[in-house]
């Protein structure tokens, strides 16, 4: 090949694979922008269909599922319907979820929220985003009145192989006792058993200790007065904050409630509906505003 020739091809191989690169590369961002444009969070589809998709947990008294028109109502479920007529929505109850399927419905998008007082964990955050509290529930320990093992007001003392705790497969109490007492026995029952369960252990002395929320403890004790006692009334065990989950990474989505839940907690909405829905003052605890005004002045 001549070397005249060779002088000339070479640059022109370089500026067409310059061209070609450049072509590339614009192609590529037009298609970026494209599909930018054509996403939307979850609060745009919200807002543009006027409507919250509701998936609902039966967990009285923040949930309350009508057994017969299936209507729902309570703490959390008004509150998200007052929400919603704030913010010229209205909220639409589509399917009753169990509590270890509700975050593969928020998942499929069979719905935006699960607004039934759920609470945080970390193995939920992994899949899920949720609100601030909207309220508080505390799980105390419950003992047989007159045990005089559990009146020294320490919950070292549940750490024995001598205790028995009752428990739930997989569920809350389990948890509790393997991390906080070791050493104790567990009563287990199987992860459908009713929450009172443990407590009915308690009651006919099966188990030394059961670890419940004080909503369900009240329940029990309507029905089976005098038949347990909170070891430490002024000492919960755990507190956990009431929340709404939604799926996770739909941050204007998480703002909007965020915003609207605020609004009603300083509108007092969410005290007037623990008042009307607690059956005992004091079961849950009140979220606390983040000032207090000077009274003296």
């Amino acid at each position: 090949m001549d070397s005249g020739n060779t002088r000339l091809v070479v640059p022109l191989a370089i500026v067409v694979a310059i061209a070609s690169a450049a072509i590339t590369s614009w192609t590529m961002h037009k298609t970026d922008t494209r599909s930018a444009a054509t996403v939307t969070s979850d609060l745009d589809n919200i807002v543009k269909r006027g409507t919250i998709r509701a998936g609902y947990v039966s967990n009285p008294p923040s949930c309350i599922i009508d057994p017969n028109t299936k209507r729902v109502s309570g703490i959390v479920a008004d509150t998200i319907e007052t929400v919603a007529k704030s913010a010229g929505l209205k909220v639409e109850w589509t399917e009753e979820v169990g509590f270890g399927s509700m975050i593969e419905g928020l998942r499929a998008n069979r719905y935006d929220i699960v607004p039934c007082a759920i609470w945080p964990t970390a193995a939920r955050a992994r899949e899920a985003d949720f609100t601030r509290a909207l309220f508080y529930s505390g799980v105390n320990a419950y003992v047989k009145p007159g045990d005089s093992r559990f009146s020294n007001k320490d919950y070292s003392v549940l750490n024995s192989p001598q205790v028995r705790i009752a428990t739930i497969d997989g569920e809350l109490a389990e948890t509790i006792a393997k991390a906080d007492f070791p050493k104790a026995q567990r009563l287990g029952q199987p992860q459908m058993a009713e929450i009172t369960t443990m407590l009915l252990n308690v009651k006919e002395k099966k188990a030394d200790v059961a670890f419940v929320e004080s909503y369900f403890a009240y329940q029990f004790l309507q029905k089976n007065p005098g038949s347990i006692k909170k070891m430490i009334p002024d000492r919960p065990l755990r507190v956990f904050p009431n929340t709404i989950v939604l799926r996770r990474g739909q941050s204007e989505f998480k703002a909007f409630l965020d915003t609207a839940l605020t609004e009603q907690l300083n509108l007092g909405t969410i005290d007037t509906l623990l008042d009307r829905y607690e059956p005992e003052h004091g079961i849950f605890y009140r979220a606390i505003a983040p000032y207090a005004a000077d009274l003296h002045k």
